[in-house]
């Protein structure tokens, strides 16, 4: 469930047994944990540690590392720019020493700044992330793209982010296999040209986003599937591919975040991707 590595700096270097070791944990849905790996803050940055930096009406910061915009911020957006810029940096650097097989072919998404406290917000079922569920997207389609994600937790008073981890992705499949229904004829192309989406739907999108509903939707499902609690404390970072890895964050407040998408064909071993896994299960092509 945890591959745990006791680096303590971004810029450390790891050997090629170590990084072979990684990305074999990665790809069979494990989280790479690594509890002494922390993100400075400047005495600047420290001020930023505070939910009335969240604009109104919004789950979090988002900062583009291709434009350095931020959105869903309040007031000035300079020093949180500066933040969530050295953050990606870092992130970056870090899976191009742990994992340089990913190097060339990771496209790079969103950074994102969490500091709102999980528990007790409220929220619609389906945004609700404290129940498991699978990463999809309602309005942008990936097409099979993998999200790997790096997190770290800056809480300054020491608070874990205390998630949930669940069944593996193969298993989740099959649980929910019997329910996922094609789409109707011609709502994918309607749904485009009302620019519901962001581009075409394909299958994949399609039942990973109904895969993910389900999940969320089902208190049977979330009250007894097999799910274990991880506590990542202050001061600690985790990478995970969240399209595979069953998870719920239950608790914590603070958070960075970045994501980066990562094309099935360049993983080490494309079969364990949650598009392979739902083309075996379906016995059926999913890129249409």
């Amino acid at each position: 469930m945890l591959y745990t590595l006791t680096s303590s700096s971004w810029a450390d270097s790891f050997s090629p047994a170590l990084q072979e070791n990684a990305i074999v944990a990665l790809e069979n849905g494990k989280v790479i944990y690594f509890p002494r790996l922390s993100f400075q803050l400047t005495a600047a940055e420290k001020e930023l540690l505070t939910p009335r930096v969240l604009g109104e009406g919004s789950k979090n910061i988002s900062f583009n590392p291709k434009t350095h915009k931020v959105r869903g911020a309040y007031g000035d957006k300079t020093c949180l720019s500066t933040l969530m810029a050295r953050f990606f940096e870092n992130a970056q650097g870090l899976l191009a020493a742990l994992i340089p097989h990913y190097e060339k072919f990771l496209i790079t998404g969103r950074t994102s700044y969490r500091p709102i406290e999980i528990a007790g917000r409220k929220t619609s079922l389906l945004k609700d992330d404290t129940r498991l569920h699978v990463d999809a997207f309602p309005a942008t389609p990936n097409y099979g793209k993998r999200i790997l994600r790096v997190f770290t937790n800056i809480n300054p008073s020491g608070e874990a982010r205390v998630w949930h981890l669940g069944e593996p992705f193969e298993e989740v499949v099959k649980k929910f296999f019997p329910t996922l229904r094609k789409p109707w004829l011609g709502i994918r192309e309607l749904l485009f040209l009302l620019k519901i989406t962001k581009s075409y739907r394909s299958l994949y999108d399609h039942y990973m986003l109904m895969l993910h509903d389900k999940m969320k939707k089902s208190d049977s499902y979330q009250d007894k599937v097999n799910k274990t609690v991880v506590e990542f404390p202050a001061g600690s970072t985790w990478v995970v591919m969240t399209d595979a890895v069953s998870h719920a964050a239950l608790s914590g407040q603070f958070l960075l975040e970045q994501t980066f998408y990562l094309p099935v064909m360049n993983m080490k071993n494309p079969e364990f991707s949650p598009l392979k896994i739902l083309e075996r299960v379906l016995n059926q092509k999913l890129l249409d």
